[in-house]
């Protein structure tokens, strides 16, 4: 929508209306100190397990940069700690509420954690 607002004969100025109220966010925005980037990879056979996993986490105020699926097939989940602390899988770990933690650093992977998810993993309440 655009107002017109008259200024002589003949003549109109085309307004914008004003931009419209900013909205909330779905999820809780991590502080540049606390952030801890996740990529998320389904090792299941089942769909939608690393988008359910990837909302649990969001939820919990964690950084997903990428989901997908996994190379191959996993029986339980991994949660990878790539760079930094060790304490971030615990963090990761903790919101799934599944997985072995395990440090392999990646120095190519541009994520603090990567999460392999296995057959054991099951989704808790991940809504939309």
């Amino acid at each position: 929508m655009v107002a017109t607002v008259g200024l002589a004969v003949g003549v109109r100025l085309l307004v914008p209306p004003p931009p419209p109220e900013p909205r909330e966010h779905a999820y809780p925005i991590p502080s540049p100190e606390r952030r801890v980037t996740v990529e998320v990879l389904n090792g299941t056979r089942r769909a939608g397990v690393a988008r359910a996993a990837t909302r649990m986490l969001r939820r919990q105020g964690l950084d997903v940069v990428f989901f997908g699926n996994a190379d191959e097939a996993a029986d339980s989940t991994r949660v990878i700690v790539r760079r930094g602390d060790p304490g971030r899988g615990r963090e990761v770990r903790q919101a799934l509420g599944a997985g072995q933690i395990v440090v392999e650093p990646d120095s190519l992977r541009r994520v603090d954690v990567s999460v392999i998810l296995g057959a054991d993993f099951r989704a808790r309440d991940a809504g939309p």
